[in-house]
């Protein structure tokens, strides 16, 4: 994803991809550095093709890639999708301020 401007598309696969905790799991995985398919198979308890679909998913979300290291096909996480669905949900933040400010005023406004 070369611009943090996402289509509709793109978001509904990242966050889709997100909404399954395995696959967070291994987002959270990989955040610490890149892993082979068995290092992740190993903490998940699952079978390595479930696993790998799990990959795929966030692969085609953009989430993740792999590599090519002599035999290993390393995974790692790739920031950018992230950081623009982070960018997109910051766009409600002056949303949430404001309500949250009106609801603090309300609540004062009672107390007085």
């Amino acid at each position: 994803m070369e611009s943090d401007i996402l289509q509709p598309a793109e978001l509904d696969r990242i966050f889709s991809a997100l909404a399954d905790p395995t696959r967070r799991a291994i987002l959270h995985r990989l955040a610490r550095g890149e892993a082979t398919v068995n290092a992740l198979v190993a903490p998940s308890g699952l079978r390595q093709p479930t696993v790998s679909k799990h990959l795929k998913i966030l692969e085609e979300a953009g989430l993740v890639s792999r590599g090519r290291a002599a035999q290993t096909r390393p995974v790692r996480l790739e920031p950018a999708p992230l950081k623009a669905a982070a960018q997109w949900l910051g766009d409600y933040e002056a949303f949430w301020n404001a309500s949250y400010d009106r609801l603090e005023a309300y609540l004062k406004g009672e107390e007085a």
